[in-house]
This record gives structure tokens, C-alpha cells and sequence, in this order.
């Protein structure tokens, strides 16, 4: 499977892609998770998109939300994958353009996420480390983790 990454600020997205994030939101966290929240929450207004896509088709997606949004740190939310595209490597490609778009946009620095921790190995893999207690959000165990973002982002997320 190809993929082409385009990260935007919530300014720059089209109607289209707004619509496949949203979609794709949905399709995840309220049907397949079954969960049953609030995902419009003003802060995407304030984030940086990150955008998977193959064949023209949302596949993956990230929020980026500066530090101060969420967490003290830079942080990455709404990570979402196409039930089709899991185990195609979409996940771990999101992810890796996450990190190196942090980099290049804020520089060194910390990131912290809120896990579900069935991806703890996954976000190991990728430097984040368990900075939390297991708590339970929708219903699903979650975890916080952090990582430190440095110019060696690139050497270390491949």
C-alpha cells in the first residue's frame, strides 16, 4: 500500500478533507469503539492535521495540538486508522510524520499522548514511555505518555 502524508492547520483543510476526518472519526471512535462523546471540542480549530492517504482515501489520522492545548506539552490526539489500512504500516507511518512535523515545527521538545493501552507496545516502539496511571476514558483503559522530540527524531521513529 502507498501512502502520501499532508499535514494542515485546521485554516488550510478543505471541505473535503474536513468531512474524511470527521467521517473517519466517527466510523472509529463512536461506531466501531462504541463510545459515545463529545468529539467536537474546539481544539481542532487550533491543531495541525495529519493526513494519511492511499488511493486518494483518508487512512490514518493525528491531531497535532500545540503545548498549552491539552497538556503543558506538545501533544497528539485523535489517532485513528481505516479498518482496512491496519497492519498495512499506516499506523506507525502516521505516527512517524507526527513526530517529525513536531520536530520541524516546535522544535526539541516534549510530547505527551493519552494511549489506550492494547498500543502500548506500538507507542514504546516509537520512545513514549508510561508517564501515568491506567485510567479508564469511554470505557477503554487508557494511559498518558511522553516522549522528548530532538533533532535525532528522524534517526530514532524509522
Amino acid at each position: 500500500m502507498s501512502f502520501t502524508t499532508s499535514v494542515k492547520h485546521f485554516d488550510e483543510l478543505s471541505n473535503h478533507e474536513l468531512y474524511a476526518i470527521i467521517r473517519l472519526r466517527n466510523e472509529v471512535f463512536v461506531v466501531e469503539q462504541n463510545c459515545v462523546f463529545q468529539d467536537a471540542d474546539d481544539k481542532d480549530q487550533l491543531a495541525y492535521h495529519v493526513m494519511i492517504f492511499s488511493s486518494y482515501s483518508l487512512v490514518a489520522y493525528a491531531r497535532v495540538l500545540p503545548a498549552g492545548v491539552s497538556y503543558n506539552e506538545v501533544s497528539i490526539g485523535r489517532v485513528v486508522s481505516d479498518r482496512k489500512a491496519r497492519g498495512t504500516g499506516a499506523g506507525r507511518r502516521l505516527m512517524v510524520d507526527c513526530l517529525l512535523f513536531i520536530s520541524e515545527k516546535f522544535g526539541d521538545c516534549d510530547v505527551r499522548i493519552s494511549a489506550q493501552t492494547y498500543l502500548l507496545k506500538f507507542y514504546n516502539s516509537l520512545g513514549f514511555e508510561e508517564s501515568g496511571e491506567v485510567y479508564l476514558e469511554d470505557g477503554i483503559e487508557h494511559i498518558e505518555m511522553t516522549s522528548t522530540i530532538s533533532k535525532n527524531t528522524e534517526k530514532q521513529a524509522t
